[in-house]
């Protein structure tokens, strides 16, 4: 299983629309995630809209492609486009910054 942290930037001035979309993420998205491989999902956010994602999974690169080749992501991608910034016009699951695991508790 491997486990991956990512970062993401937030728009300061859609923080909180954007926190209250993700108290509300449509089932069918959910479904898709669960399907891809994505365990153990985690979003955390600062205050200045840094965004760390965590997930655990057989495959990144499986799990993100899973994801890439669904309807629903697609449509989820876009509506969640203008929310970010940093990421040159991309959607963020393409824009996501992996970061190194450098330490595990196990």
């Amino acid at each position: 299983m491997q486990r991956v942290g990512f970062v993401l930037k937030v728009k300061p001035d859609m923080l909180e629309e954007y926190k209250e979309i993700h108290r509300k993420v449509w089932p069918e998205m959910l479904e898709a995630l669960s399907k891809a491989g994505w365990r153990n999902y985690s979003l955390f956010m600062r205050e200045d809209g840094t965004l760390f994602g965590y997930v655990e999974t057989p495959s990144w690169e499986e799990a993100l492609s899973k994801m890439a080749d669904t309807e629903i992501n697609a449509r989820w991608q876009t509506m969640m486009a203008p929310y970010f910034e940093g990421i040159g016009g991309k959607h963020a699951d393409e824009g996501m910054l992996k970061l190194e695991e450098v330490f595990h508790l196990d």
